[in-house]
């Protein structure tokens, strides 16, 4: 399985707590993808903690896509962990990280995923699914910089390595 590592942070000059429970509370998840995904959460009452599922559906390059994440790990307010259960990926582990600093809150997305089909999967990740994850999270940090009102601070701009 050829493993790709995708990482970015952000500083939020809020509370860790504030950050937190934004990040917590799935229904913000809409709000920092980007429209052209046509995200949809179809899980009805999410509550975060370890061993639930989220179940959304996305539109990939105009393909509508199913995808079920579990949350693996739950540590308020310092990180959660989700992993895709059902999806387009082979492998995908997220694990959003928030740690305090003077100046407020590190954001931190760190993503190691895999894609099916072997050399044709690599491939594709050369020609679209490297593109479209970077513009994913180009986005989200713009759109946690609306979210919070400007007080951000991009430290580490989106990166995608080979493991």
């Amino acid at each position: 399985m050829h493993i790709y590592h995708l990482r970015c942070e952000m500083l939020v000059k809020r509370s860790i707590s504030e950050v937190f429970a934004f990040f917590e509370d799935a229904a913000n998840l809409a709000k920092i993808t980007p429209r052209w995904l046509n995200f949809q959460i179809i899980s009805k009452q999410i509550a975060m903690r370890p061993g639930v599922e989220l179940e959304y559906n996305i539109r990939l390059i105009g393909i509508p896509m199913y995808w079920r994440s579990v949350i693996t790990e739950y540590e308020p307010p310092f990180q959660f962990v989700d992993e895709q259960a059902a999806g387009p990926y082979l492998y995908w582990h997220h694990a959003h990280t928030f740690r305090p600093s003077p100046e407020g809150t590190l954001v931190g997305d760190h993503v190691e995923y895999a894609l099916p089909l072997g050399p044709l999967g690599r491939i594709g990740h050369a020609l679209m699914v490297r593109p479209q994850l970077m513009a994913i999270f180009n986005y989200r940090q713009r759109a946690l910089s609306e979210q919070f009102q400007g007080e951000t601070v991009q430290v580490v701009d989106p990166v995608i390595a080979e493991k």
